[in-house]
């Protein structure tokens, strides 16, 4: 908004703020401003930041124990958070949350295995301990990146229910045999033309899959929800083979085949959960600020790219609340590289001028900012400013190329949570990684 100074600025977000103290009233205004949305998205500023685990978890306690919401969806693979999922539901033989984790296995661990996770996990468990599935809330994945894990899935699956299809799904996976667990290898040769596609092969598994939905989903205790696990994980191995062959060909085409990929999954999720609780589902989703913050607001929106916060949007008009992460400085859990160590990383502070700043110079401590329409402080952040994006890869020597973007945080989101001096995850023991697939949020690393 032009004309306006920073001090301006500052004094509209300090009187709009509400401070966030650790009382149970916290986020009484944003349960407000949630009203009766079907959707809540919850960002974070950086893939390894102890506060944006431990207040989403908070907020997602809040909004399952007392608006009924019914599932929280997070930014990871569908075969590992599933195996969660059966653990909060008490249908399991994990005997813990650490147990239930453990399928965690890939580049970045600490992401899913940390201790507020562990927190988190252990108080779904207990939440729905005695409830019937319909009132339970469940746990999902709606990553694309476990091509090998999945195809172990929906064989494990057709063995139980139909081992002749399994023959079949057995032949069909075959074709990705040539590149052994290297999908990278496979992308580039099939994207280049170097070798046979198997877009063929995953597509009629899939359907062959679909036409017998009615007859699988009734075979079997838990049919139906074993039946919706298998799609999904069918589902997952046709785009995770388009999402390889298109890694090379730059980064819109890949970023908008996963984006589309998990919005896809989220209306998958939201049709299953109400065809068996009989009423519209309502779910929390947990995933990185450049995936949940409206891609029209940012300069990767001008470049073509598409996310999840803008698609749920448009799918969902006045069904989702997009609420965005932030931080001035402190430290973060981070490599340096891919597949490095997980390192303890103190974060720069803030550029002048950035969102970061400004949000760190008008109030102290930490709070929760809504942008409602014609308020003082969402007029105060119309004026694109720079953004920071932390992902599983921080360059703090590279910080303004490697993580700053243009951005209009009032058109990306409808709320902010201003954790100003953050803290860095603690990851539980790590487990061997004896994955087949790409790293987690390769190769972007959000």
């Amino acid at each position: 908004m032009f004309g306006v100074t920073d001090q301006e600025s500052r004094n509209a977000i300090a009187a709009a703020a509400s401070p966030i103290t650790g009382a149970d009233s916290d986020y009484d205004g944003l349960l407000d401003l949630i009203g009766e949305a079907r959707f809540v998205l919850l960002g974070e500023a950086t893939h390894g930041t102890e506060e944006f685990y431990a207040e989403r978890a908070r907020i997602s306690a809040r909004l399952i124990a007392e608006k009924g919401f019914h599932a929280v969806a997070v930014e990871a693979d569908w075969p590992d958070a599933y195996r969660v999922n059966r653990f909060v539901r008490g249908q399991s033989d994990d005997a813990s949350a650490a147990a239930a984790l453990a399928g965690f296995q890939r580049f970045p661990q600490w992401m899913w295995r940390n201790s507020a996770v562990l927190k988190c996990v252990e108080w779904l468990r207990h939440y729905n301990a005695g409830r019937p599935w319909h009132a339970q809330a469940g746990v999902y994945g709606l990553d694309l990146y476990s091509l090998h894990a999945s195809m172990g899935e929906v064989l494990d699956y057709l063995q139980q229910v139909d081992p002749i299809a399994a023959h079949d799904a057995r032949a069909y996976f075959a074709c990705f045999d040539q590149h052994g667990s290297d999908t990278q290898a496979y992308g580039y040769a099939a994207g280049l033309g170097l070798s046979a596609s198997c877009q063929d092969a995953v597509r009629t598994m899939l359907n062959k899959l679909m036409r017998r939905q009615e007859t699988y989903a009734g075979r079997g205790k838990d049919a139906q929800d074993a039946f919706f696990d298998a799609k999904q994980n069918a589902r997952l191995i046709k785009n995770a083979e388009e999402y390889y062959r298109t890694m090379f060909r730059g980064r819109v085409s890949s970023w908008n085949l996963r984006d589309k990929h998990m919005a896809d999954t989220l209306d998958d999720l939201a049709q299953h959960l109400a065809s068996v609780t009989g009423q519209p589902a309502r779910i929390v989703v947990w995933a990185h600020n450049s995936h949940l913050g409206d891609a029209r607001a940012t300069h990767m929106g001008e470049l073509g790219e598409w996310n999840l916060g803008q698609l749920v949007r448009e799918r969902y008009p006045g069904q989702a609340r997009l609420i965005g992460f932030s931080t001035y400085d402190g430290q973060v859990m981070a490599a340096s590289q891919w597949d490095g160590p997980a390192q303890r990383k103190d974060i720069v502070p803030a550029l002048p001028g950035s969102y970061e700043a400004l949000l760190h110079e008008a109030k102290e401590g930490n709070y929760f900012l809504p942008l409602t329409c014609g308020s003082a402080a969402t007029k105060m952040l119309q004026r694109r400013r720079l953004q920071r994006a932390i992902g599983v890869i921080y360059r703090p020597e590279t910080e303004r190329a490697s993580h700053y973007f243009d951005a209009c945080m009032h058109d990306q989101f409808d709320a902010v949570i201003q954790i100003d001096h953050t803290t860095a995850l603690t990851p539980l023991p790590a487990t061997p990684d004896v994955s087949a697939d790409i790293p987690e949020t390769y190769p972007e690393g959000f």
